[in-house]
């Protein structure tokens, strides 16, 4: 179940302020077709044949141009390098986004590959040498211990054990919820829940989030087999007790976000909402936007909503805007509860620009905006990392495309991005690389 190479450092325990990783998870492009493919068939279908056309195609579509001066990146891991039976040992197309644990070391899960074929939780450590080592923690079997983790990034509890979801398997095959402990140099899995259908919900997707007080949420994404659902699983004599706080037609790849007042954010299909604890243990929800899919406003929210410190709520949409390529959203709280949406960019896509945004944005110190595109760029379509540089005044946000994927070092990033003190930036790519199976990245500005 485990790779025979690992690491041999000592794992520390964490704040509490690391609970949460900075972002979540990412949503896969409504504008590609082998992502498509899945979101329309509630059976998980299988989409894999379409990626390799992806890859074949956009190798020819790659040209010769000048070099993308002053910004670096650097692939730091290159997936299914490690081939077995019909599967790729160190895992395959991770979609979500990287968790850190402050002493430089990055984790994640990839959707499939690992020992069994069904997705993987990994460690990404510096060697000491320049470059880095993947250390597999935990390999899904598929059946009662989960398996394939669509979306879904990891969180790190007070003590370093660590959660996610997987959207099949468990005892009733429609997902589970699980913890990673660490037991000496190996990790051990518990599940704590698994999804039964109907009013209960089917298929977790983007993981989970955690309180203060140890409380995990999440969504389903629901389809034939159960009710979309917004849910909380709250440790309880041993176990855990689940409860629906919120129906809700949610987006697929965009996590929940938690203010400091335990206020709940996330975003479905068409819609920006708010949970509130309402004092008696239940949850009021509210609506604070309906996305309309015009050329002022964006259509199919994604990525996990940001807040910054005068309460304003950010994020992406992967289509409208100005040219129906996706934007970058702020939602800012007024009198008497009523949200105002302000457009603080509108993609253009191809290669003008990025386009079909999944992954939310980051802020630096300096109000400045990050993220990534999962289409769009110079080099056959493959997506971009953008900066959005803050306005001086009134004046509005104006981006700046800092790495145009070519495919050999990834291509459409899905993921939300970490910013380390530095100034550099991290993340994921479904695909591309060596074997068209994902990278792990760095973009240094």
């Amino acid at each position: 179940m485990y790779l025979s190479e690992t690491n041999s450092r000592t794992k520390s325990h964490l704040n509490i302020s690391n609970v949460e990783p900075r972002f979540g998870a990412t949503k896969l492009a409504a504008g590609a077709p082998h992502i498509r493919a899945f979101c329309e068939c509630a059976g998980l279908c299988a989409i894999r044949s379409i990626l390799i056309l992806a890859v074949l195609s956009a190798l020819l579509l790659i040209a010769a141009l000048p070099a993308q001066a002053k910004v670096k990146e650097t692939m730091l891991y290159d997936f299914c390098s490690i081939q077995g039976d019909n599967s790729c040992y160190d895992g395959t197309w991770p979609a979500a986004g990287l968790t850190s644990d402050g002493a430089g070391n990055f984790y994640g899960m990839t959707e499939e590959g690992g020992a069994f074929g069904y997705g993987e939780v990994f460690e990404l450590s510096p060697n000491g040498s320049g470059g880095w080592n993947e250390t597999v923690l935990y390999s899904f079997t598929g059946g009662a211990d989960g398996g394939f983790t669509y979306y879904s990034d990891v969180i790190f509890d007070s003590v370093g054990n660590l959660y996610g979801t997987t959207t099949t398997g468990g005892a009733n095959g429609l997902g589970v919820v699980f913890e990673l402990s660490p037991v000496g140099a190996s990790w051990t899995e518990t599940v704590l829940y698994s999804f039964a259908g109907g009013a209960d919900g089917a298929y977790p997707f983007v993981g989970v989030r955690m309180d203060p007080a140890g409380n995990l949420y999440g969504t389903t994404f629901g389809s034939n087999f159960g009710t979309p659902t917004v849910f909380e699983l709250s440790p309880s004599g041993g176990g855990w007790t689940k409860q629906v706080i919120y129906s809700v037609a949610t987006s697929n790849g965009a996590a929940l976000k938690m203010d400091a007042a335990g206020n709940i954010f996330g975003v479905g299909y068409s819609t920006a909402f708010e949970l509130s604890p309402n004092g008696n243990g239940g949850w009021n929800p509210t609506v604070i936007h309906t996305f309309t899919g015009s050329p002022k406003d964006g259509s199919d929210p994604n990525g996990t909503p940001v807040l910054d410190q005068a309460g304003n709520l950010y994020g992406t949409t992967s289509e409208g805007g100005t040219d129906d390529e996706g934007t970058v959203y702020k939602l800012s709280p007024g009198r008497k509860g009523k949200w105002t949406e302000r457009i603080l960019h509108s993609f253009k896509g191809e290669t003008k620009d990025g386009g079909y945004p999944f992954g939310g944005i980051v802020f630096d110190a300096a109000g400045n905006m990050y993220g990534t595109t999962s289409e769009g760029g110079n080099y056959g379509n493959q997506g971009t990392v953008f900066k959005l540089v803050a306005p001086v005044g009134r004046g509005s946000y104006r981006e700046k495309v800092l790495w145009n994927f070519t495919q050999t070092d990834g291509g459409y990033p899905y993921c939300s991005l970490i910013l380390d003190s530095a100034g550099n930036l991290y993340g994921t790519t479904y695909y591309g690389g060596a074997t068209g199976s994902g990278v792990v990245f760095e973009v240094t500005p």
